[in-house]
């Protein structure tokens, strides 16, 4: 559990737009690979698909704006068996800034924002 006093550095960035020295640590948080980029393109330290929505709710969402109230709600109930991963992403946004490494073309509607804020609240 984070206390209220405690500063965490979480920065989400798409996987198609340059990787930078003040992403620190990034980590991909989709289910499957970034579609046309190679691993040196995304430049990641790790990749942590158990994060990332189940196939079962990323095919229901779609990106559709309208499902995105209830695909949070969704994805946030998946994630409550993830502690241990959640854990471990905090522990790294203590010391560095930890940059969420998403390719949805939505910029506004994707697991990355939810993710982000569960890992701050």
């Amino acid at each position: 559990m984070i206390r209220s006093n405690e500063m965490l550095d979480v920065r989400i960035k798409r996987a198609y737009l340059p990787a930078s020295t003040r992403d620190g640590t990034r980590i991909l948080v989709d289910r499957i690979w970034p579609r046309g980029l190679r691993k040196s393109d995304v430049a990641i330290e790790r990749w942590v698909r158990e994060v990332a929505p189940s196939t079962g709710l990323r095919h229901w969402f779609g990106h559709d704006p309208a499902r995105w109230e209830e695909f949070q709600r969704r994805y946030r109930a998946e994630l409550k068996d993830k502690t241990v991963l959640i854990d471990e992403l905090r522990e790294i946004a203590r010391h560095q800034p930890l940059t969420l490494v998403y390719s949805a073309h939505d910029e506004q509607h994707n697991q990355a924002i939810v993710l982000k804020d569960i890992l701050l609240h």
